[in-house]
């Protein structure tokens, strides 16, 4: 058996999206291939679920919420998993497996996982502490070995994902290797593509699987001699994934934030859900016309009024997720810095007017 796609993460958001699309596409004989997954961390609860992945029929991926307007609840059996490995004690075979079989990457490490300030300056005796540090190892025992390039495929919320880890891997082989011909190899064989992923995961099933909206998008910018996971509805390839990133943040990432806000002046009504809040007229009316009157016209002044139209509608279907309790005490988190990058962020990409933000803004400010 051989797995021509590894990935670094065992969450239950690749279980509910990268891992799901790739089983369904490999009914149809339209992915790359299955899957070897890493575990990169010692977590005992991870461990646990480690032998859940790989177990003898797979494991379940529940469907529940909103789609065209009718509720779903679905279960899909992901079987696209073969192997299910832990850094700490399979690392010759996970070596062995990404020198040998794998031609594409996938990771999502968590907010923290680009973080290398725990490095040494010079190559570990040991393993690396960091995700980027184990992969820098890898890519170079592949280098080492006389192996082709590879495609790698971030899927952690990091904007221009792509970019920012091959910059990380790059200084680490400058440090560790010296740079020379391994950092020329990197350079010209290995692809760091940006990605753009969304699906709301909402809790995990045990021991393995999860339960996630019917919403889901995998953005993945086109590269010349990529190496792609499948082909599937909820992926899309393009030369610039940048729009669909401002649509995200700047529809679904900013109606959240302009709740939260009438929540935080509402009192903080501990528990307070998103679909509970939008059960109130007035606040369903003030969303709405946040978006039919300063948002999409911001979109449209960047030619995208159709696509956030589209997304203003099936943002809304999120919304009202009748299966999802999205706390607003959660969105609610590091709110000023969100205002900043949601609200401040659409009106200087847009050039829009938008009073209402404006006003939030004021307010975010002075109550800072």
């Amino acid at each position: 058996m051989k797995t021509p796609i590894m990935q670094f993460g065992t969450s239950r958001f690749l279980q509910a999206h990268a891992d799901l699309f790739i089983s369904e596409a490999m009914e149809k004989d339209e992915a790359l291939g299955p899957i070897t997954v890493v575990q990169t961390t010692g977590s005992s609860e991870r461990a646990e679920r480690l032998k859940g992945l790989a177990a003898n029929g797979g494991f379940p991926v529940r469907i529940r919420g909103i789609e065209d307007g009718q509720p779903v609840d679905r279960v899909r059996q992901v079987t696209s998993v073969r192997r299910a490995l832990s850094a700490s004690t399979d690392w010759s075979e996970i070596e062995r497996i990404f020198i040998e079989e794998v031609s594409l990457v996938l990771c999502n490490t968590a907010d923290r996982g680009y973080d290398i300030a725990g490095e040494p300056q010079a190559l570990p005796s040991g393993l690396p502490v960091s995700f980027p540090g184990k992969l820098t190892v890898l890519l170079h025992a592949r280098f080492a070995a006389g192996g082709d390039g590879l495609t790698i495929l971030p899927c952690e919320l990091i904007s221009r994902n792509g970019e920012a880890l091959r910059a990380i891997v790059l200084d680490l082989a400058a440090r560790w290797y010296q740079g020379g011909d391994f950092s020329a190899w990197l350079e010209s064989k290995v692809i760091f593509c940006n990605t753009l992923v969304d699906r709301i995961v909402s809790e995990p099933l045990f021991p393995a699987g999860a339960v996630a909206e019917p919403y889901a998008l995998w953005a993945i910018q086109r590269v010349a001699g990529q190496a792609l996971p499948c082909v599937h509805p909820d992926v899309v390839v393009a030369d610039d994934i940048e729009p669909y990133e401002k649509l995200k943040l700047f529809i679904l990432n900013l109606g959240h934030s302009f709740l939260a806000h009438r929540w935080i002046e509402g009192g903080r009504i501990e528990g307070l859900t998103v679909r509970e809040m939008l059960g109130s007229e007035q606040t369903r009316l003030s969303l709405l016309s946040l978006y039919e009157t300063e948002v999409v016209p911001g979109f449209a002044r960047k030619a995208m009024q159709a696509e956030a139209k589209a997304y203003v509608s099936a943002t809304l279907q999120r919304f009202d997720n009748p299966f999802l309790d999205h706390r607003l005490s959660d969105i609610a988190q590091n709110h000023a810095e969100k205002i900043r990058r949601r609200f401040q962020g659409f009106l200087d990409w847009s050039g829009a007017e938008a009073p209402t933000l404006q006003a939030i803004i004021r307010a975010s400010e002075a109550s800072a």
